[in-house]
């Protein structure tokens, strides 16, 4: 038949066409379902990266790869920041007790092994310890790391950076807090900022790129040379980047000092009304943004206001050999103790992903942390000497117990069992920890009030409206008080096992703090019954500080309620009162 050949050309034909259409088709379904992954530029490693295979050791129950690794090399730091150091100091681990250099370069190589391409040394001071040079030297030799980076102090940086290079150091952050010198002086208790300038320019110098700058911002200390930091980035390659207020051990954190992203942001965005923000990778902790024109850029470091825990990759190890999975959480492993135990590769990568798969979800919140025991922030490189619960010799039997440390002058477990203090034994639950009403049926009716606080901060615009009744919708503290007394009354209804109570009398009131832009609110409920009040009042000052936001929220968003608190009690079992 002539027509054969004329069929099997159209077939072959048909069959491609189907081809295409069936890659076509199923590419273009694939970047619908997953966009942030389409292959344009720069994300087709990312997409890459994304089915490459990855360490389980390494990958925590939400999914989160931790590829990056921070390895404090000492505790030793030649200043004494006043948000990184208690003032009066802290006790260093023994020497004996700290991470050899043969020990970092074993777990940094397994780290490796497994999946880390950026390891980050970090201290107290990195650039004290004498072997630095040789660590970075062994480091670059891995297989499979990408990056090596170093956080300095820059007291030391100009003489040493061109050895860093050499050795093989990529990044560099350098930490500055203020470009007055005095102030400098003042933060740091210790001179030295010129030799941080020094270490700055040399490095741009040298073609390090971007020099990433680390400011920390305080109210009442450094907020106000914002501007000038920012300005630092017109004409140097540097990355500054701005970090919330963190509390750690010993740091006095306070809310009223941190100076959050948003804020800052707004006020950079008053001298500079084009600042536009820069795509970030999915792992950065920095939102990036550019003043038009400008070489450098400038980020926010935003723990405490926003947290960036969902896609967070990195893993700390503190100078006494501690594996601490989470900034601020206090549970560590000891890696060094089951280093020198002799125990195997395999045995110390079974420890490492027990850790990091009981790693949380994310961290607590700003208010939480303040009232958490951790380290010191300048020893998350580790000082306080760990002690385990198990009285077993063998380390191995010890490494993921949670730690004992000794803090302020005692010891904290963070794993004491509940049961063994008969205060913290839950009484809304029954023996199988199901949700119970507590039966009140045999107490004694007696007179009983409670007394609650919180605080809502305004800012200054909002707050002088409230202050001189101007608000568009009216009397606001008016209507907050009145909220607050309606709320104490459905108490029971909105929380579900608070007994239904006859309030004798609630109150709501108001205090204005002009100094903080602050209105406090303080509620008072009586009653006379079985049981307490306290949910009452706590109720009343949450529902009035939310009515006032609510109020207050046409003028600004930027307003933040906190320090919701029971203040006394009366009449119960037990009376309690603490300083508002």
């Amino acid at each position: 038949h002539s027509s054969w050949p004329v069929i099997q050309v159209f077939r072959k034909l048909l069959l491609y066409f189907l081809t295409v259409c069936f890659v076509t088709t199923t590419l273009l379904w694939f970047c619908l379902l997953y966009p942030e992954m389409a292959v344009s530029g720069d994300r087709r490693g990312r997409l890459v990266e994304n089915f490459l295979p990855f360490s389980n050791f390494l990958t925590d129950n939400y999914g989160r790869r931790h590829s990056y690794l921070r390895m404090s090399l000492t505790e030793k730091c030649n200043l004494r920041c006043q948000y990184c150091m208690p003032e009066e100091g802290v006790k260093l681990t023994p020497r004996a007790q700290l991470m050899s250099t043969s020990e970092i370069l074993t777990v940094a190589r397994l780290f490796v092994q497994e999946g880390v391409d950026k390891i980050r040394l970090t201290g107290g001071e990195p650039l004290i310890r004498p072997d630095v040079l040789d660590i970075i030297t062994e480091l670059r030799k891995l297989k499979g790391l990408k990056t090596i980076a170093v956080t300095t102090n820059g007291m030391n940086l100009e003489r040493m950076l061109p050895k860093l290079k050499e050795a093989g150091l990529d990044l560099l952050n350098i930490s500055l807090d203020s470009l007055v010198p005095a102030k400098f002086e003042f933060i740091v208790r210790r001179k030295g900022f010129h030799k941080v300038m020094e270490g700055i320019d040399k490095a741009i110098e040298m073609g390090f790129n971007p020099v990433k700058v680390n400011c920390v911002i305080m109210r009442g200390f450094n907020e106000e040379e914002i501007l000038d930091f920012v300005t630092l980035t017109e004409n140097r390659p540097l990355e500054v980047r701005f970090i919330e207020y963190m509390p750690f051990d010993g740091n006095k954190w306070n809310f009223k000092k941190m100076v959050s992203y948003q804020e800052m942001l707004d006020y950079i965005r008053q001298q500079w009304p084009r600042l536009e923000q820069l795509p970030n990778a999915k792992t950065d902790t920095a939102k990036t943004y550019k003043v038009p024109g400008f070489q450098g850029q400038v980020g926010f470091i935003t723990s405490m206001s926003d947290h960036f825990c969902g896609s967070c990759n990195r893993l700390r190890i503190t100078a006494n050999g501690n594996l601490k999975v989470c900034l601020f959480e206090n549970m560590e492993v000891s890696l060094r103790d089951v280093l020198r135990s002799g125990a195997s590769d395999q045995e110390l990568l079974e420890i490492i992903g027990a850790a990091v798969g009981r790693k949380k979800k994310q961290h607590a919140g700003m208010f939480s942390i303040s009232q958490m025991k951790n380290r010191p922030m300048i020893l998350i490189g580790g000082i306080r000497q760990c002690h385990s619960q198990t009285p077993s010799d063998d380390p191995r039997a010890k490494l993921i117990q949670p730690t004992q440390e000794y803090i302020g002058g005692g010891i904290y477990s963070s794993d004491t069992p509940m049961s063994e203090n008969p205060m913290t034994q839950l009484t809304h639950t029954d023996a199988q920890g199901r949700a119970s009403m507590v039966d009140v049926g045999g107490k004694s009716l007696t007179r009983r009030s409670a007394t609650a606080m919180s605080t809502i901060y305004l800012g200054p615009t909002a707050f002088h409206l409230l202050q001189n009744n101007q608000l568009a919708k009216g009397d606001a503290l008016a209507v907050a008080q009145l909220a607050g007394i309606m709320a104490a009354k459905q108490t029971s209804t909105l929380i579900p096992l608070c007994h239904p109570l006859p309030l004798d009398h609630t109150s709501v009131t108001f205090n204005l703090d002009a100094t903080h832009y602050a209105a406090i609110a303080t509620a008072t409920a009586c009653t006379t019954g079985r049981t307490g009040v306290e949910m009452e009042a706590l109720t009343a000052v949450t529902v009035a500080a939310l009515a006032l936001y609510d109020m207050c929220k046409a003028v600004s968003h930027d307003m933040t309620i906190t320090d919701v608190k029971l203040v006394s009690k009366t009449g119960g079992k037990r009376d309690f009162h603490c300083e508002p």
